[in-house]
């Protein structure tokens, strides 16, 4: 299993000739990817500008609750160069996904919470989310979350103490 090459598609943070790249498939209603978040993000803030972060989308069924459509909320965000500010506000408030949740996430990024809401209802982004999620499982990537670092997936649970020496070795290497 190996993740699919990054394109202008994906929701990337830190400098394209990075040494390392870490890639997560997350889902933001999975508690597995809820726990492994703040980890995530301090890793991403202590690396910043040595490792380049990779985000992509895993989400379940709808009937499993939310999830594509905090998906959508976070690719609208994406569409307006806010998708890690509406990635934090999703992982920071899970299992409040509802529309009204979302919209409400939007404004406290800055952006149009009425345009949030009419591509919510409209499902504007719905056919991106799908994309990715069929895209990830094509690659084998059926849990939430997975990691890849350097295209190497990370075995190991996501706690701090295991990952930072990993991304460690890696910027090392």
């Amino acid at each position: 299993m190996h993740p699919t090459p990054i394109t202008e598609h994906d929701h990337v943070d830190g400098p394209s000739d990075a040494k390392v790249t870490l890639i997560e498939y997350g889902d933001y209603e999975c508690p597995f990817c809820v726990r492994a978040y703040p980890v995530l993000e301090q890793v991403r803030q202590e690396f910043r500008g040595r490792v380049r972060f990779v985000y992509r989308h895993v989400p379940k069924s709808q009937a499993d609750g939310f999830s594509k459509q905090a998906a959508q909320a976070a690719e609208f965000a994406g569409s307006l160069g806010k998708f890690w500010e509406m990635h934090a506000q999703l992982f920071e408030h899970s299992g409040a996904h509802d529309l009204e949740h979302l919209v409400g996430y939007a404004a406290a990024v800055g952006l149009d919470p009425g345009a949030c809401r009419a591509a919510l209802e409209e499902h504007r982004f719905a056919s991106r989310v799908n994309e990715l999620a069929v895209a990830s499982i094509r690659s084998g990537i059926v849990g939430t979350p997975t990691l890849f670092i350097n295209g190497a997936r990370f075995e190991d649970r996501i706690e701090l103490e295991r990952l930072r020496p990993a991304v460690e070795r890696a910027l090392s290497a």
